[in-house]
């Protein structure tokens, strides 16, 4: 019910009408961790929220993504593979007064799977999580239009039940700006 309505909140989002609701980028990223792997696809909106910030300057968009993520033969402790979905709110830093190419961000968000995660080592209590992640990455091109980033991603329910093992996933990370 919960993965409906994220999904109903995505194709609204996407399909406004005004410029200010069109995705900002497309994304795609692998990452891997403990035998799992993940392969995950999806679009950011730029936020109208910016600061300066020391000598640089913080800004905002949303992340909505889809995950597959599937678990090898000699980790798995029931299926073999399942999906996800995100919504992230993510706060971005450039240096140099907004103007480098470099960036380092980080961002905490809600996450549901088509079921609860289980390998042999660790088992989550349940499909819905929380997603944090931190970042840093490179934009490049002549209108910085694509950018490549490193991510460390941690998902947990944050002990609203137990067990709560967690699961941190390095990724890497594709995104095409518009």
């Amino acid at each position: 019910m919960v993965l409906l309505g994220i999904v109903a909140c995505i194709s609204l989002v996407a399909r406004a009408d005004t410029p200010a609701h069109h995705p900002s980028s497309l994304f795609t990223q692998f990452g891997s961790a403990h035998g799992t792997r993940t392969l995950t696809a999806g679009l950011t909106w730029d936020l109208p929220y910016r600061w300066q910030l020391g000598p640089g300057e913080l800004s905002s968009y949303l992340e909505t993504s889809y995950a597959y993520w599937r678990i090898q033969a000699a980790d798995r402790a029931g299926l073999s593979h399942l999906s996800q979905l995100a919504l992230v709110p993510v706060l971005r830093y450039r240096p140099d007064e907004g103007s480098s190419p470099w960036f380092f961000e980080t961002g905490v968000g809600l996450t549901a799977t088509s079921s609860r995660y289980r390998t042999r080592q660790k088992s989550f209590s349940t499909s819905f999580n929380f997603s944090t992640h931190l970042a840093v990455g490179r934009s490049f091109g002549a209108q910085r239009e694509h950018e490549i980033a490193l991510r460390l991603e941690h998902f947990s329910n944050a002990g609203i039940k137990h067990p709560n093992p967690g699961e941190n996933f390095l990724q890497l990370r594709y995104a095409r700006r518009f």
